[in-house]
């Protein structure tokens, strides 16, 4: 029956329900943000580099310039599809998460077309001591963030699922990546998103205070990683928490603030 409704009336009634979501979490989100990066260094964040045991990084992917935490591959010559994730010390269960973000300069030589300005953050994910050395992409949820061509639509703040799968009004989802109902942006502007994470029960997308896009009852299963242990991926295993990592996947991209609560 919403579908029907006008744009700005839906977008209304999103900005209401998102609104709704905050209050519901009560007092605990009246308490102030904790900063997971602290401006200076990368105290509390561990590396994943494709081809490297946990902990490596040679290439100097991950590191904090002007008090920016900076992704970049200088050091990389070509890329060779060394993914990298930046795993958060602690996993999470029931929290939001606040990132701002800035895709900057050229993609790294050799990087795969469909990652010019594209990146994320994983959540719910694997232990990073349990990625086998070769695996690219943690078992895990990703907000996918993406940056604009100049011309088309893109939309960031999107969802894709490595390892695992997702349900919608109901319905499994076992496609890879779903679009969210959220702006393009084609610069190098800053942009902040926002993830309300309930455990097991619901997950909520929202960019300045709107919900671009809901699912629930996330599970382990399906494709789209590769290198993994097999222990490290029970299909049909509910996920109720995990462990938080920033991407490299060959674009420059710039972090702000990486911030949590906890609900």
């Amino acid at each position: 029956m919403l579908a029907g409704l006008p744009a700005l009336t839906m977008k209304l009634i999103k900005a209401a329900v998102a609104t709704l979501l905050l209050a519901c979490a009560g007092p605990v989100l009246a308490q102030e943000w904790t900063p997971l990066f602290n401006g200076s260094d990368l105290t509390g964040w561990i590396p994943k580099i494709r081809g490297h045991a946990i902990g490596e990084d040679p290439y100097q992917t991950f590191r904090v310039v002007d008090g920016l935490l900076t992704v970049g591959y200088e050091q990389y010559g070509m890329f060779d599809d060394r993914f990298g994730h930046l795993f958060y010390a602690e996993p999470f269960e029931n929290y939001a998460l606040r990132i701002e973000y800035r895709f900057v300069g050229e993609q790294a030589a050799g990087g795969p077309s469909w990652a010019i300005k594209n990146s994320g953050v994983m959540f719910h994910a694997q232990n990073p001591e349990s990625m086998g050395v070769d695996q690219d992409f943690p078992i895990s949820l990703e907000a996918q963030f993406l940056g604009g061509n100049g011309s088309q639509p893109r939309p960031t703040h999107n969802l894709c699922t490595p390892g695992t799968h997702v349900h919608m009004d109901g319905t499994l989802i076992t496609q890879h990546c779903v679009l969210a109902d959220a702006p393009t942006y084609h610069g190098e502007e800053w942009v902040t998103v926002d993830l309300i994470v309930r455990g097991h029960d619901r997950v909520d997308h929202l960019i300045d205070g709107v919900i671009v896009l809901t699912y629930a009852r996330p599970v382990v299963g399906g494709g789209s990683v590769n290198g993994h242990h097999p222990s490290a991926k029970p299909d049909g295993k509910a996920l109720t928490g995990g462990y938080i990592a920033l991407q490299s996947e060959s674009h420059p991209i710039q972090f702000r603030q990486v911030l949590v609560r906890l609900l």
